[in-house]
């Protein structure tokens, strides 16, 4: 049975007073236990004792990528789901709360079409002017590398081999060296990475010299009440590295055409390079190579030819001497 809660009159409502009248509002014990993981830990992580009304969109949005932005999909949909609601209760009481950024939207099912971007698409969205340079090179890196974007943003300038343009990555599942607590990066088994000229004109320009330190850094320093890791601080600036839900942040604001929320997401470039070397003729124990994958049935869904590509390879079937381009 519900229990209501009086909150506080006008904005005087904390982050956990707000989230424990919301839970305690919840009439069915199943969607109770559902929904307060997600609203829990949100709290938790923006703060419990804080005003809800001082809380920001992007610090909503920063706490589900904090704490779910690598998890399954169906475990980002809910949680994202369960604050939407109890953001969306508050308003509806008269508070002002926070709303869940665009850029942090709901994801699609791992065996839905992810667009594929052109080759074309890809370089004019790198080329335009009001692009910054750290976008730039985020964008090529992830094109080149077709790498995973939790990886290329958890690189730090220690990583590089430039000579080699090639970098050790810590993969998604990475296997570890030594069963212990506390363990560090260097503690698992890492994969490489490789990039192309793209990306090697644009890194010496991004790093100005810098030596150590994440590659991808915010414009700012961390806030006197964040607890950052050493290894995601550079050393030299104080800056904070740069974070998933801040990468999705600028591509949607770059690409976005109906609204927040509407843009090209980071994984596409994966997608796109995949697809782009094997319409180039890459075979599939080079395109697992390339993509890190392990089964071919993983890489199958990232591999999405285009059209053109099709029609190209079905003029290999025509009468001898009419194929399409060619002579007689």
């Amino acid at each position: 049975m519900s229990v209501l809660v009086q909150l506080p009159v006008g904005n005087a409502v904390t982050v956990q007073a707000s989230a424990d009248a919301f839970l305690d509002s919840l009439g069915n014990p199943n969607t109770f236990r559902s929904y307060g993981i997600g609203v829990g830990k949100t709290a938790e992580c923006l703060g419990g004792s804080r005003l809800l009304a001082a809380v920001t969109d992007d610090e909503v949005g920063e706490a589900l990528e904090s704490l779910w932005g690598t998890a399954a999909v169906g475990t980002w949909n809910a949680r994202r789901a369960a604050v939407l609601s109890w953001l969306a209760w508050c308003r509806e009481r008269g508070h002002d709360a926070p709303a869940v950024p665009g850029w942090a939207k709901r994801l699609a099912a791992p065996d839905s079409m992810t667009p594929v971007r052109s080759r074309m698409a890809i370089d004019r969205l790198i080329a335009r002017r009001e692009v910054g340079l750290r976008e730039k090179t985020l964008w090529r890196m992830l094109y080149e590398t077709a790498a995973r974007a939790e990886e290329i943003l958890g690189l730090n300038i220690e990583d590089l081999d430039f000579a080699g343009r090639r970098a050790q990555v810590k993969a998604k599942g990475a296997r570890s060296r030594v069963r212990r607590r506390g363990q560090a990066r260097e503690d698992f088994v890492l994969e490489t990475v490789f990039w192309d000229a793209g990306t090697a004109r644009l890194l010496p320009r991004l790093l100005k010299g810098r030596t150590r330190g994440p590659v991808f850094v915010t414009a700012r320093r961390p806030g006197p009440g964040k607890v950052v890791e050493p290894r995601d601080v550079c050393p030299d600036t104080g800056a904070a590295r740069l974070s998933y839900g801040q990468a999705r942040a600028l591509l949607d604001a770059h690409t976005a055409m109906g609204g927040p929320g509407t843009g090209w997401d980071l994984h596409e470039y994966r997608h796109s390079a995949l697809t782009h070397l094997g319409e180039a003729g890459a075979s599939l124990l080079m395109l697992m190579a390339k993509s890190r994958h392990r089964k071919p049935e993983n890489l199958r869904r990232y591999f999405k030819p285009s059209p053109d590509a099709i029609a190209e390879l079905t003029s290999l079937l025509a009468p001898g001497g009419t194929r399409r381009g060619g002579g007689t």
